[in-house]
């Protein structure tokens, strides 16, 4: 899971595509990166960290232009620790290309070994972006090639890199004197979306993650990318789209809906924030199916996804809803933090209990979703030690049982705390006395009602249907061999990264 963003304007970008990262900083807290173009030079500064401290006085100085694209990144694929792997990518040729992704690549290993061996390319770091923006570069150099580069041979560029890539994958590329292409996996498994504001120097149009970007930056909201569809923003800010998958579907990650985005956030005509409550009211009906609602006293938020689904909950099985833990909010999401050691140690320091709401009470703790397990045990710790004579959990999201491969970071069977246990065994080891789930079926219906117009909901951690029918064994063998010599690497010091054409500030 990451942010990206894209912006063609007649006015400086920098500060605009500042902002809507900061908009984006839940989508992850691991790098930030931003590139502008004035002409046909590009100017890039990215690093380590999160957007506030990549970006300094100086760094934005530094970058000028009309044209540019942005990305705060949560790695899932390659080396967490890596900052040469923190976006954008670039590569020179055809044109001058700058990339930023949202995904995660199912066949990247076979397309590495093909991009060196057939296409001629070199890859320098472990991430599947790079993968990414060389097959891209490589299709556009056959659809132009001998031709001026028109939004004709770009959609037919991305049409050979639909034939080749799978997994799941949201774009913003920006070529070189050209301007600005955004597409969107034939799935539309991750969010994409564009609006445009209208300025006195002409139009201004953005490209982003979620439409919280957009309206949080002046923008008016047009539509979403469609699944499979590309869109090609010129310099002028006209807006070319075309359809570049032959079977395209609509089913956007279920997860998205659970936790990643942000209440505010509208993807693909599904408010998040409805969803949510949504979510809450089906749980409700399992709460009152499981145990008496006169066994709560009082219904309590896990901060912060979690809100909306508790007050509903809690409405709808008539008990008071409570705010009893706070949150520290110079605390990063402990879900998007890179090794299992640094998220235990931040729980405590991210949540602090209130006595006075925990004394002597049967409490339900609401939380989005259980993945792990460490940090749902950590909690209903302190829910005793507060005072809690009981304590109950339930989850908004149904047990998190299979790995996924699309983005987000729980890809290993041996991390998730649901898998190859039953409810029972769950219950006991975070030590709650009561322990409730969603149910599959329910969820998709809370959120896929909302629109449907939508042909599913990708929900592969739940259910363990992979839609894009690739992932294998193999795959999940090698991820949790990635991932574990990734765990045992130390976290290098930060450093400033630029293109040769940016200069030192």
């Amino acid at each position: 899971m990451c942010g990206i963003v894209g912006v063609i304007s007649k006015a400086p970008v920098n500060q605009l595509i500042y902002d809507a990262l900061l908009l984006l900083q839940h989508r992850g807290q691991d790098a930030a990166g931003i590139v502008t173009a004035m002409d046909t030079k590009f100017f890039m500064h990215k690093a380590r960290g999160m957007v506030r401290d990549v970006f300094r006085t100086r760094n934005m100085r530094a970058l000028p232009g009309s044209v540019g694209l942005g990305q705060v990144r949560y790695p899932t694929a390659g080396n967490a620790y890596s900052e040469e792997e923190a976006q954008p990518f670039y590569v020179n040729a055809p044109f001058g290309l700058v990339l930023v992704h949202n995904g995660n690549l199912t066949n990247a290993h076979a397309l590495r070994k093909e991009l060196f061996a057939i296409d001629r390319r070199h890859l320098n770091t472990e991430s599947d972006s790079e993968v990414l923006l060389n097959v891209l570069a490589h299709e556009l150099e056959l659809a132009a090639r001998d031709l001026p580069l028109t939004p004709e041979e770009v959609f037919k560029a991305v049409r050979g890199v639909h034939k080749r890539i799978k997994g799941s994958y949201a774009v913003v590329c920006l070529i070189a004197g050209y301007g600005l292409l955004a597409f969107r996996d034939p799935y539309g498994i991750r969010p994409l979306c564009y609006g445009q504001a209208d300025l006195p120097e002409g139009p201004e149009v953005m490209v982003a993650s979620e439409s919280v970007a957009l309206e949080g930056t002046g923008h008016r909201f047009i539509r979403d990318v469609a699944p499979g569809e590309a869109i090609f923003i010129d310099l002028d800010g006209r807006v070319h789209a075309q359809q570049c998958a032959e079977h395209p579907s609509l089913t956007p990650c279920v997860f998205e809906f659970v936790y990643l985005a942000r209440p505010d956030s509208v993807i693909d005509g599904i408010s998040v924030y409805q969803a949510r409550l949504n979510m809450g009211e089906t749980l409700a009906q399992r709460v009152i199916s499981t145990m008496p609602p006169s066994e709560i006293d009082v219904v309590i938020p896990i901060p912060e996804s979690s809100r909306p689904s508790a007050m509903q909950l809690a409405q709808k099985i008539g008990k008071p809803y409570r705010e009893g833990f706070v949150k520290n909010r110079y605390v990063g999401r402990t879900f998007i933090m890179p090794g299992q050691a640094v998220r235990r140690k931040s729980v405590r320091q991210k949540l602090n209990a209130m006595p006075q709401e925990f004394k002597g009470r049967n409490v339900l703790l609401v939380d989005d979703s259980i993945v792990r397990g460490n940090t749902s045990r950590e909690i209903v710790q302190m829910a005793r030690e507060a005072g809690a004579r009981r304590v109950y959990m339930a989850s908004a999201a149904p047990p998190v049982r299979y790995p996924n491969v699309y983005g987000i970071d729980m890809p290993t069977k041996s991390e998730l705390i649901a898998h190859g246990r039953s409810i029972e065994e769950i219950r006991e080891f975070i030590g709650a006395d009561a322990l409730i789930y969603q149910d599959v079926a329910a969820m998709k219906k809370a959120v896929g009602s909302l629109n449907t117009g939508i042909d599913g909901l990708e929900a592969s951690c739940f259910d363990g249907h992979y839609i894009t029918g690739d992932v294998s064994a193999e795959d999940f063998a090698a991820i949790e061999t990635q991932r574990t010599s990734q765990g045992e690497e130390e976290e290098p010091g930060r450093t400033r990264l630029a293109l040769q054409s940016a200069g030192d500030a």
